[in-house]
């Protein structure tokens, strides 16, 4: 098996919406940037996973946008290509920006690429090298065989904090019983949509509970959704609910693949047996692999907790606003929701994406440094891709101040992100 080493500034491991927006930040900066996937693609939940719509960019009632920078070019972006549409959410978390999930694919790879970082896609970091704080190299594992990329500050952004509990940095994670479900996105073509939406989502919980109630069929959650695409007749599910699951077991998660499937053709048949419109819809697709709100939370500076969420705290480090709910997918049949008071915001502090113990190390997306309660919020997707902006360029200031990144001048690092069209 070959061995390589490779060198660069920056490396960025998981090419979801937060690692997306760290490269281009970097990248832009004029930074040697190198962004690693283990998917063939872009996205992860954004595309890989599904989940067709952005959340997190207004607030739910005021709706004033509150999230800027790259995660707004990439909304605009999909605007300008006919590709996207503003819909309110059916719970209320405010305005959705809903898009062509092929169509952000090649968005984030082209904007990546424009931005000169370089790409790595099939590629799963196996081992990471440490020596007194520092992350002195990671090995890369692809069918080339092994390579060692060595940088002068890593980005975790895996999702699952894989890169931060290889390096030794403390984290925290729920038992299986406790993690918030993993759902199984699916989509359906052919609907009758005007038909379709004369069921209310309450009407549509209740002939949930009634298909339950009448032995035929086991849906674990009673109170899921549908929304229309950008395609006409097409719409996409999120009902599907499995619940004590480890993500990062997986034999664990290998299962769970499965069980979403098997429930996706129970809420499809339910769909074309109780609810109007949907009598000659079929299934046309599955996410490619089941989708994951919570694993790992690292250990950080700070952690952010529900109590900072509900009031709207703002610190003096926010790298980036979010206004969405506690969104808290427990093993029931229902979803907890608590919302911001006032139809507020409040501010992620850098603080929650510096791992302890670790010097060279940021993570952004939903493996920051929150409590249960708090990550529920903090993971929407605007938000992930607002503290990938904020990681990029605090490893560019990590670099030029020659200091760790927990100790980078934050007035500067704010500066930075309000020059780059970031809301704080």
């Amino acid at each position: 098996m070959s061995y390589t080493q490779k060198k660069v500034d920056v490396l960025v491991l998981g090419g979801g919406a937060a690692g997306v927006c760290a490269a281009i930040s970097a990248a832009r900066a004029g930074k040697k940037v190198l962004l690693v996937e283990s998917q063939g693609c872009l996205g992860g939940s954004r595309t890989a996973t599904g989940v067709d719509t952005f959340y997190g960019f207004y607030t739910p009632k005021g709706q004033q946008r509150i999230v800027g920078g790259i995660p707004w070019e990439i909304a605009q972006l999909l605007t300008e290509a006919n590709a996207a549409f503003e819909r309110k959410n059916t719970y209320g978390a405010g305005t959705g920006i809903t898009y062509d999930v092929e169509i952000l694919k090649v968005i984030y790879e082209q904007s990546v690429l424009d931005s000169g970082a370089e790409l790595l896609y099939h590629t799963y970091a196996s081992r990471v090298h440490v020596s007194d704080g520092y992350i002195t190299g990671v090995v890369l594992a692809n069918k080339q065989g092994l390579t060692e990329v060595s940088a002068n500050i890593y980005i975790d952004t895996t999702g699952d904090g894989d890169i931060a509990a290889r390096s030794g940095a403390p984290f925290e994670k729920s038992d299986a019983a406790e993690l918030q479900s993993l759902s199984t996105i699916f989509f359906m073509a052919n609907v009758d949509i005007s038909a379709a939406k004369s069921v209310s989502h309450d009407e549509l919980a209740a002939r949930m509970r009634k298909a339950n109630q009448s032995g035929h069929y086991s849906l674990p959650r009673e109170e899921g959704s549908w929304h229309i695409t950008p395609h006409a007749g097409v719409i996409q599910a999120n009902m599907v609910r499995v619940s004590g699951v480890d993500a990062t077991d997986p034999y664990a998660l290998t299962l769970a693949e499965v069980e979403g499937r098997r429930q996706t053709r129970q809420y499809v048949r339910f769909l074309k047996e109780y609810v109007a419109g949907f009598e000659d819809a079929f299934l046309v697709g599955t996410s490619h692999h089941i989708g994951i709100r919570e694993t790992r939370r690292i250990q950080g500076e700070y952690m952010l907790t529900e109590e900072d969420v509900v009031i709207g705290r703002k610190f003096e480090d926010g790298i980036a606003c979010c206004g969405a709910p506690v969104e808290d997918h427990g093993a029931g049949k229902d979803t907890r929701w608590v919302y911001v008071k006032d139809d507020g915001y409040y501010h992620i502090p850098y603080r929650c994406l510096v791992p302890k113990e670790i010097q060279n190390l940021l993570v952004a997306g939903r493996c920051l440094s929150a409590t249960h309660s708090a990550q529920a919020s903090a993971r929407n997707s605007a938000q992930c891709m607002a503290m990938g902006q904020a990681a990029g360029t605090a490893a560019v200031i990590s670099l030029e101040q020659h200091v760790p990144v927990s100790s980078i001048p934050i007035p500067l690092l704010l500066e930075r992100l309000r020059s780059q069209d970031v809301v704080i």
